[in-house]
């Protein structure tokens, strides 16, 4: 199937690269179909993806894997909450947060109290409010990253 896209123009997707997602993104929530796309031209490993709706082309967040930001990322979410999207265990669940990145650089941030729960088993996901009263909506990443790309 070829979709348009926001960044890469017209991608050709096979099925199983589609994640359904049947309550859809907050704020966006009539648009359930989704993939994960890299950008595969550029030179040095980049751990940003853009997670992109096969309906609208102009629907691409950039997104990454929380684990990279925040080393003790462990999201306390209700059971029943994830009950949709099959059953998930450590080998099959894929954690993805969405990223704000403005102009300045420095003021880069993501949610990391609405994460996108995935499923690679069925591809199915949702994106939930976690529990954890200490996870931000906007926590600052740049010195972060920095840190990390000089180590």
């Amino acid at each position: 199937m070829l979709v348009k896209t926001r960044y890469f123009g017209e991608v050709d997707l096979t099925d199983d690269k589609i994640i359904t997602l049947e309550k859809g993104l907050m704020g966006f929530d009539e648009y359930k179909r989704y993939t994960i796309l890299y950008d595969c031209e550029k030179e040095e490993g980049t751990n940003i993806s853009w997670f992109q709706s096969v309906d609208e082309p102009s629907l691409a967040l950039p997104v990454i894997n929380p684990l990279i930001v925040k080393e003790d990322y462990n999201p306390v979410v209700e059971d029943e909450l994830l009950a949709g999207i099959g059953e998930i265990n450590e080998e099959n669940m894929v954690i993805l947060i969405t990223m704000t990145v403005p102009a300045d650089l420095k003021e880069m941030t993501v949610n990391l109290k609405a994460p996108i729960i995935i499923n690679a088993d069925t591809r199915k996901g949702i994106q939930l409010i976690v529990e954890n009263q200490d996870y931000e909506v906007k926590y600052k990443i740049y010195d972060v990253l920095k840190n990390k790309k000089e180590a």
